[in-house]
């Protein structure tokens, strides 16, 4: 597997030209006054509700809003330290790795978009005879580097004693590990809707995100914002996240309404889109400024520390260099005014 040193060399030299590249929004961070450039992810979320209905170009008509598609939480990474993007729909490990060294990317995590449940699992081909995590020994497991789904794979595997060095793992996005499930080039996979259903069809969950959750390696889509967009625009920040609130209020209240708005950005029926919806952890959004959650000014939640026991399981694992301390990661978590910006 990619050690983080190299991935770094990598990462820096696609940061010099990610804005022009696929994947990343154009323009520099300061190309216009009130323009916002979004990265998101196509993954059942509120996140893919706000896009749909328009709903942060009905709250900020004067701004710019740029919408971006990103396949996973490294590339996304990639492209803020390319200052191409302001605002990212991205999972909780690949921002760990971002706020540790060496990466130390300027951003902050405004809001909670879920919690993974049964939306991300570990999946086994049928045929390639293996019936439980530790069955993977000596298996080729495909995953998308430096995401929650490869975070979960490598928690998986330690929670069952298999070391990572026994087992195969390739890095391929959900659409490649589609491809390469189906040509029968690979025995398992950890991904993430609406690609994980198709895995399902022709194999079976060996775990799943909410099980690792209940064990403690929890995972979680967030939202982050970089600093320097926050300190330019704190009105258009507020305004981002009573949006994202408000799709959180649809899931929870109306989920007919959240399928069909789902189903339209993935290419699914407002049925389908509705029942992966329904694998996920929706918080209700007074629940983000909770103890357990962001928290408030007074003080942050325990988001925090999460993001401080990913980052020392990302070290153990070699994948990072350094671990920060759990004070840093608090200045990383933005909750100024949350509560009055979700009542």
């Amino acid at each position: 597997m990619k050690k983080i040193i190299p991935a770094l060399a990598a990462v820096l030299l696609l940061a010099t030209t990610a804005a022009c590249g696929n994947g990343a929004a154009s323009g520099g961070s300061d190309s216009a006054e009130k323009s916002i450039r979004l990265a998101y992810q196509a993954f059942p979320s509120g996140d893919l509700i706000v896009k749909n209905q328009g709903l942060l170009e009905k709250a900020l008509p004067d701004y710019k809003i740029t919408w971006t598609k990103f396949d996973s939480g490294a590339s996304i990474n990639t492209a803020f330290l390319a200052k191409s993007i302001d605002i990212a729909a991205i999972g909780s490990s690949p921002v760990a790795r971002g706020l540790s060294a060496p990466l130390n990317i300027p951003y902050q995590v405004a809001f909670v978009l879920d919690v993974a449940g049964d939306n991300e699992a570990l999946v086994a081909r049928n045929g390639s005879g293996v019936t439980d995590v530790a069955g993977l020994k000596g298996k080729k497991v495909a995953t998308p580097f430096a995401s929650t789904a490869h975070y979960s794979l490598l928690a998986a595997l330690d929670r069952a004693g298999v070391k990572e060095s026994e087992v195969t793992i390739v890095d391929l996005e959900p659409q490649d590990i589609l491809a390469a499930w189906t040509r029968g080039d690979l025995d398992a996979a950890y991904s993430w809707l609406p690609s994980l259903d198709e895995l399902k069809k022709n194999g079976k969950v060996l775990i799943s995100s909410r099980e690792l959750a209940t064990a403690g390696k929890p995972t979680l889509d967030l939202g982050v914002v970089t600093t320097s967009f926050i300190q330019a625009h704190p009105e258009a920040v507020d305004a981002w996240r009573k949006v994202e609130a408000q799709a959180l209020d649809v899931i929870a209240n109306d989920p007919a309404a959240a399928g069909k708005a789902v189903g339209a950005e993935l290419n699914l029926s407002p049925e389908d889109a509705q029942k992966q919806l329904s694998q996920g952890v929706f918080l209700e959004p007074a629940d983000l400024a909770s103890d357990e959650w962001l928290g408030t000014d007074a003080k942050v939640g325990k988001l925090a520390d999460n993001l401080v026991s990913a980052s020392e399981f990302l070290k153990g694992q070699q994948k990072i260099d350094a671990v920060p301390d759990l004070a840093t990661v608090q200045k990383s978590i933005y909750v100024k005014g949350l509560p009055d910006v979700l009542s």
